[in-house]
C-alpha cells in the first residue's frame, strides 16, 4: 500500500498485518451444528452450517468481499488433542506474514529463549600511548537491534505500528530510545580499553552472510533495522511542515518540501527518494494537515556496511577517540584478512544482543520482515552457509527433528512473502509442537495479543476475546486495477486462545482473495479475521 490511497499495487506482503479501525464487538455467539463447507451461488461461495464452527462467524465470513474468497480454518484442543473445527484445514493457502511463525519458531527451538549473538569490536597493529597503529574492525553478528530498542528493564521496545511500514501504513510511530546506542557503547569501551587515537581506518565486517529480500538487502550489520527515519511534523496552514532526519548520521541530509494545510486537509506525503543531484540527500514532498499527528517516513540504507561504519566513527568521536580515516568513505572490507584471523584478533569492545525472546518479540509483534529473514540466515550462517541460499532447508530440519510433518507447508522465505503456502492444520501443528514446551508461556507472550497490542492493537478490542486470544497476522496485498479494487491475496491469523468456558486450544484461520474497495476495506479485513477468531473464543 501506499499513503497516496488512489494507488493500485502488486502483490506485497505487509510487515504489520494489523488494522488501525476497530470492529464492533461480535453479536450473540452460537455454535453451529452441521457439516458442509456451504452453498454456490452464481461462482460465490457462501458459508453454512460449518460443524464446529460458531454460527456468529458466518456473516462476517459471507460478507460481501469474500463471496469468491476462500476460508480455510483448523482449530485444535490443546488438552485433549481433538479437532474442533476442519474448514479446508488440509488444503494449502498463502499466509503472508505469518510464515514468520515457521522462521521465528525455528530459532526458538534451535537456541531457545535465552540465546544472545555478541557482536565484537577487534584491534589490529598495536597502542602505544594511547594510539592505536592499525584498524578497528566491528564484525556483525546479525543483532536485530544493536541496543537501539532495550528499555530499562531490558525488554524490548516497539510501537503497535513499526517504522519498518512506515511507507505503505499510515500511523507509524518511533520507540524513544536512540537507536545508536550500541555504538555508542561500544565507542566507550574502545576509549576505556586505552585507545585514544586510532592511525588506520575503522572496518565493518559484515562476511557472516550474505542475503536479501524483496531487492533490500540482509546483513549481519543493523543499526536503526537499517533505515533512516523522517519525521514530518506541521507547522501554521500555508506554512512549510518541519522534517528532522534521524539517526544523524552523515554524509545523509533532508531536503522537505511538505507544506502545512489546513485542519481537516489531506496528508499525502512521498516515500523518501534520493536526490538526483546528490546521492546522500533524501527529498520528501507532498502536504500534512495543520490538526495532523507528526507522520512518519522512511529510507531504506543500501549499504548497511557503509552508513554502519559512518555512524562508528562518529560514536567514537562523541567518546573521545580521534579517527584518521575519513569518516564518510566507502567501507573496505576488501583489506580485511580472512574471517578466522579477524576472529583471531583481541577484542576492544563487545556487544551483547537482547535474548532471542526478546528479539522474537519484536519481529512477531510488530511483524518485523527483514528481522524474521535475518533470523533465517543467522541459522544458514551457523550451518556453514554464509549465503543464506540454505536458510529454509535448515528450517525444514529444525522443525522435522521435533515433530513436524514438513511437507504440509512450502515455503520460500522467511517473512511471508508471495509464494509461500501451508495448511491451516500445518500451522496448528507448530503451535501445538510449542504449547509442548516448558517455554509455552514466553513463546505465547511474543506474538500480538488481540485488542491490546502489536498488530492485532485494534482489532476486537471491546470484544469479551480480547486479551485471550494470542496469535500472529499475515497480509498480502495486491491491486484490481480492472475494477479499482485491492485484492487481498491473504489474510491470516493464527496462534493460541484460552477459551470462554476455560479451554486452550491453537488455531488458523486463513482468507484467501477478498475484494475491498479502499484501503479502510484492508484495515477492516484484519477486524473480521479477527472477529472469526473471537467468535470461536467465545463460543467454547
Amino acid at each position: 500500500m501506499s499513503g497516496r490511497t488512489g494507488r493500485h499495487p502488486g502483490t506485497r506482503a505487509l510487515g504489520r498485518g494489523a488494522a488501525v479501525l476497530a470492529l464492533v464487538a461480535t453479536a450473540a455467539l452460537i455454535a453451529g451444528c452441521a457439516s458442509g463447507a456451504g452453498d454456490t451461488t452464481n461462482g460465490a461461495v457462501e458459508y453454512a452450517d460449518v460443524a464446529g464452527l460458531p454460527a456468529a462467524a458466518l456473516p462476517t465470513m459471507n460478507k460481501l468481499e469474500y463471496q469468491h474468497a476462500r476460508w480455510s480454518i483448523s482449530v485444535k484442543d490443546l488438552d485433549t488433542g481433538a479437532t474442533v473445527i476442519d474448514l479446508d484445514g488440509d488444503k494449502m493457502a498463502e499466509p503472508g506474514s505469518f510464515v514468520k511463525t515457521y522462521s521465528v519458531g525455528a530459532a526458538w527451538v534451535k537456541w531457545g529463549p535465552d540465546h544472545t549473538v555478541t557482536t565484537p569490536v577487534k584491534r589490529s597493529g598495536t597502542v602505544t600511548g594511547g594510539t592505536l597503529t592499525g584498524d578497528l574492525v566491528l564484525v556483525g553478528q546479525g543483532d536485530l537491534t544493536m541496543g537501539g530498542r532495550t528499555k530499562p528493564d531490558g525488554t524490548v521496545d516497539f510501537t503497535d505500528l513499526d517504522h519498518n511500514d512506515a511507507n505503505p501504513l499510515p500511523g507509524a510511530t518511533l520507540t524513544k530510545e536512540d537507536p545508536l546506542t550500541g555504538l555508542n557503547r561500544l565507542a566507550a569501551q574502545v576509549k576505556a580499553s586505552g585507545i585514544d587515537r586510532v592511525n588506520g581506518d575503522v572496518v565493518i565486517d559484515d562476511r557472516l552472510f550474505s542475503g536479501s529480500l524483496a531487492n533490500e538487502p540482509i546483513t549481519p550489520i543493523l543499526i536503526n533495522q537499517n533505515l533512516l527515519d523522517v519525521l514530518v511534523t506541521p507547522g501554521a496552514p500555508g506554512q512549510p511542515a518541519t522534517a528532522a532526519l534521524t539517526p544523524a548520521v552523515s554524509p545523509w541530509k533532508l531536503v522537505s518540501t511538505v507544506r502545512t494545510v489546513a485542519a481537516g486537509g489531506e496528508t499525502d506525503i512521498s516515500d523518501p527518494e534520493v536526490s538526483p543531484e546528490d546521492p546522500h540527500t533524501i527529498t520528501v514532498s507532498g502536504t500534512i494537515a495543520a490538526d495532523s499527528a507528526p507522520a512518519l517516513k522512511v529510507f531504506v540504507i543500501r549499504d548497511p556496511a557503509t552508513f554502519a561504519r559512518t555512524a562508528f566513527i562518529e560514536a567514537l568521536q562523541r567518546a573521545g577517540v580521534a579517527v584518521s580515516a575519513d569518516a564518510t568513505a566507502a567501507n573496505a572490507e576488501a583489506s580485511l584478512a580472512d574471517r578466522s584471523a579477524v576472529d583471531a584478533l583481541p577484542d576492544v569492545a563487545t556487544l551483547t544482543s537482547l535474548p532471542l525472546a526478546e528479539e522474537a518479540t519484536y519481529v512477531m509483534k510488530v511483524s518485523y520482515n527483514r528481522g524474521a529473514q535475518t533470523l533465517v540466515c543467522r541459522l544458514a550462517a551457523e550451518a556453514g552457509d554464509p549465503t543464506c541460499k540454505s536458510g529454509m532447508s535448515v528450517l525444514q530440519k529444525i522443525w522435522a527433528q521435533v515433530g513436524l510433518d514438513t511437507k504440509g507447508a512450502a515455503l520460500i522465505d522467511g517473512s511471508g512473502l508471495e509464494g509461500n503456502y501451508i495448511t491451516p492444520e500445518n500451522a496448528v501443528q507448530i503451535q501445538s509442537i510449542m504449547a509442548a514446551r516448558s517455554d509455552a508461556a514466553r513463546w505465547k507472550a511474543t506474538m500480538p495479543i488481540l485488542g491490546e497490542d502489536g498488530s492485532l492493537a485494534t482489532v476486537q478490542a471491546k470484544s469479551p476475546a480480547a486479551g485471550k486470544v494470542f496469535a500472529k497476522t499475515g497480509t498480502l496485498l495486491g491491486g484490481d486495477s480492472f475494477n479499482g479494487r485491492f485484492r487481498l491475496s491473504t489474510k491470516t491469523l493464527g496462534g493460541v486462545m484460552d477459551t470462554a468456558k476455560g479451554r486452550h486450544f491453537a488455531f488458523t484461520i486463513i482468507m484467501n482473495q477478498g475484494l475491498v474497495s479502499g484501503i479502510a476495506g484492508v484495515f477492516q479485513a484484519n477486524d473480521d479475521v479477527g472477529a472469526v477468531a473471537a467468535a470461536i473464543q467465545q463460543a467454547y
